[in-house]
């Protein structure tokens, strides 16, 4: 399997393809990489150095890609957070390239504005551009609970809303939907949720809810899930890998009382994933 990701870069801790690529190479995935900025770490820390890149040399690079006849091998573009506007042009216009030199290509759309608790943190035209322009052209998303809200502009909560909302991002143009940070109200206290749904049906899983903000880690679980559904094309079955991998990751780190992702200690539970949580269907 090869992917082409395009995402923000860092040398200090993991973000952006500086947490999805290991994962991705750990499973096997020969993964492309093309990076949208070049920080010396995340902007979680409030001070970083580094360039953003301007979109037409990111075009540069990916027509480099293309020039090495490598469109026809790739099986899935994978984007994350889109830190300027004209990126989303490269992005589509990559990927439009990619699929009609392979028109089994997927093009995964990780929708990345924000969550629950800080709101949007991202540009102001972001969200509106993700929403009416590039996630019609994916084939899969994989927002949290709050950026599945704003996609389709409804009240995503319970379980029956969050899968009316699902539907309605369906409608949009994907034809699968990962959402992550799923917190219904009548959950059991203290865990914490993600539904996976597809033209077959709809699987939830519960896990813990880990006492600690990482960020990456919904990086991680979107090229992971890419991945494994492209693999299996299991909605069920690349949930289950997911999720088991990303918990593993996240209490690794959670123990080593780092800030970073502790990606690289973790690797055992990429190449192979407990499985530990029950996947329910539930449509």
């Amino acid at each position: 399997m090869q992917i082409v990701s395009i995402q923000s870069a860092v040398a200090f801790g993991h973000v952006g393809n500086s947490a999805a690529v290991f994962p991705l190479q750990r499973i096997g995935v020969e993964v492309l990489p093309v990076n949208t900025v070049n920080f010396s770490n995340h902007t979680g820390y409030g001070a970083w150095r580094g360039p953003l890149i301007a979109p037409d040399d990111v075009a540069e690079v990916i027509t480099g890609i293309e020039e090495r006849d490598a469109f026809a091998s790739t099986d899935a573009v994978l984007s994350g957070y889109q830190g300027s506007e004209g990126i989303a042009d490269v992005v589509i216009d990559a990927v439009t390239r990619v699929k009609q030199a392979n028109p089994n290509a997927v093009y995964a759309c990780d929708p990345v504005m924000g969550n629950a608790k800080s709101g949007c943190f991202v540009a102001p035209a972001i969200p509106d551009l993700l929403r009416d322009r590039v996630v019609p052209v994916a084939d899969i998303i994989t927002p949290n609970q709050f950026e599945l809200g704003y996609l389709t502009d409804t009240e995503a909560s319970d379980l029956p809303s969050t899968l009316r909302s699902i539907d309605a991002a369906m409608a949009l143009g994907p034809s699968t939907v990962l959402v992550t940070s799923v917190e219904r109200p009548d959950r059991p206290e203290g865990t914490i949720e993600m539904i996976a749904a597809d033209e077959t049906g709809a699987w939830i899983v519960q896990t813990p809810h880990l006492p600690i903000k990482a960020n990456g880690s919904g990086d991680v679980t979107a090229a992971l899930f890419t991945a494994h559904y492209v693999e299996t094309s299991s909605a069920a079955q690349a949930l289950s890998r997911t999720v088991s991998s990303v918990f593993d990751l996240l209490t690794l780190t959670l123990d080593s009382g780092e800030r970073e992702l502790q990606l690289v200690q973790a690797q055992e539970f990429y190449a192979h994933p407990r499985e530990q949580f029950e996947v329910s269907q539930v449509r």
